[in-house]
């Protein structure tokens, strides 16, 4: 005759789902490590590339300025990222 059950006669079925949930907890524990990891390591470029674009940014200032300086030039303070006016009828400036 089939056997359809895979427990032995002396296997407690509410034990062996709790070691299977156990299982599966830490299998999903692992992956989310993982995950946190892969996450930390990007914010740890982003903060990188970040700061090395700000240096960039002051060094090309500074020229600006000194360029204006030789020549005359009293340049307006530039615009703060994000502050700057969009077109008329651009999308963004006709959703306001």
């Amino acid at each position: 005759m089939l056997q359809f059950l895979s427990l032995a006669d002396d296997e407690d079925p509410v034990a062996s789902l709790t070691e299977r949930r156990w299982f599966a907890a830490s299998a999903a524990i692992s992956a989310q490590e993982e995950e946190c990891e892969v996450l930390r390591e990007v914010m740890s470029l982003a903060e990188q590339a970040w700061r090395r674009s700000r240096t960039h940014l002051a060094e090309l200032e500074a020229l600006r300025d000194a360029i204006g300086s030789e020549g005359g030039i009293d340049a307006a303070p530039a615009p703060e990222p994000g502050d700057e006016e969009l077109p008329r009828g651009s999308r963004l400036d006709s959703a306001a």
